[in-house]
């Protein structure tokens, strides 16, 4: 059995939970830096054996301070990326509602034609994604790998590892600094926990 564990990245300076940043590469936070280290410390008991990340900066420097806790380097990946948001880049739900109602109707219809303004097409992203397969395969079956990435990466490979329709993706909720886990068996693989951030809400219930 292969676990793998998967994390989103934490919040950002720019607001990740409101605003739809993609191949930007922007940074974390002070809230994303803390919600990293709670994230360090639910992870410090896991013997874990690779630790990949995205290129970008919010999760390679989420993954590396969960790493330094297991003296781990961090291997950056670019399929690991977020998708290329294009025009859409930095902005809120409710002004691509205005500026790109036709964006909108393809997310509501989850049209697997959907090509983001002068960005990415959503095609394109899934095959990206899916070479990141042939580094799984390399990990033998007692191992624990942490990736750090995005959240339409992490529904991507979720939706990939349980062989689901790349349509369930969009029903697959992934919040900043959450935890997800499968585990892979030459049968089927099973998912165990999915967005969690009992890490997080322990300190505000505290």
């Amino acid at each position: 059995m292969t676990r793998i564990l998967l994390v989103r990245h934490g919040e950002t300076e720019l607001q990740s939970s409101l605003r739809y940043w993609g191949k930007t590469d922007v940074t974390l936070g002070e809230v994303g830096l803390h919600q990293a280290e709670q994230l360090r410390d639910r992870l410090a008991m896991e013997r874990l054996d690779a630790v990949y990340s995205s290129e970008l900066k919010r999760a390679a420097d989420t993954a590396n301070i969960i790493a330094a806790r297991h003296n781990l380097k961090v291997i950056t990946c670019q399929e690991l990326r977020e998708v290329d948001f294009g025009r859409l880049e930095g902005l809120e739900f409710n002004e691509i509602h205005q500026q790109f109602p036709d964006v909108e109707q393809m997310w509501i219809t989850r049209n697997p034609a959907l090509v983001y303004p002068e960005g990415e097409s959503l095609l394109d992203f899934e095959n990206r994604v899916s070479q990141f397969d042939a580094r799984l395969q390399k990990h033998k079956p007692e191992e624990t790998v942490l990736i750090v990435a995005h959240a339409g990466v992490l529904r991507t490979l979720i939706c990939r590892l349980l062989e689901l329709d790349m349509k369930s993706r969009w029903s697959l909720k992934v919040d900043l600094a959450s935890l997800s886990i499968i585990e892979t068996y030459p049968e089927i693989n099973m998912l165990c926990l999915l967005n969690d951030v009992s890490h997080l809400m322990a300190e505000r219930n505290s």
